[in-house]
């Protein structure tokens, strides 16, 4: 079972993301952001093998995360990043070392089928 980790500052997404994911049994864990260090130790401890993080959140840059997850030696180079945003940060993402990128709103449909793909 493939172990995705959401990483979305606002409760009531990272929820309905975690009952979509689960539905479609995906194996899902999320976390609660207070630092941008919490992120990386999180990650090193979860082993995820897909990340859903969303650029803008409340207390971390996910661009300047998705650097520092990418340069880290603690987070398996494997792991698959798909990044969302309200805006079109597309380029932006993949340049930073993501694998894909979801412009927000999206139907969930879209992001299974990308979950499959890059799986």
């Amino acid at each position: 079972m493939t172990h995705i980790l959401i990483i979305e500052d606002d409760t009531s997404m990272r929820a309905l993301l975690k009952t979509l994911l689960e539905i479609e049994r995906f194996q899902v864990s999320t976390i609660e952001i207070s630092s941008p260090s919490d992120i990386l130790k999180n990650i090193s401890e979860k082993q995820p093998e897909i990340i859903l993080m969303d650029v803008n959140l409340k207390t971390a840059n996910g661009i300047t995360v998705l650097r520092e997850i990418r340069s880290s030696s603690i987070v398996n180079p494997q792991t698959r990043i798909i990044m969302t945003s309200g805006e079109d940060r597309k380029q932006e993402c993949l340049l930073a070392g993501a694998d894909d990128f979801l412009l927000k709103p999206y139907m969930p449909a879209d992001l299974i089928s990308k979950l499959h793909v890059i799986n």
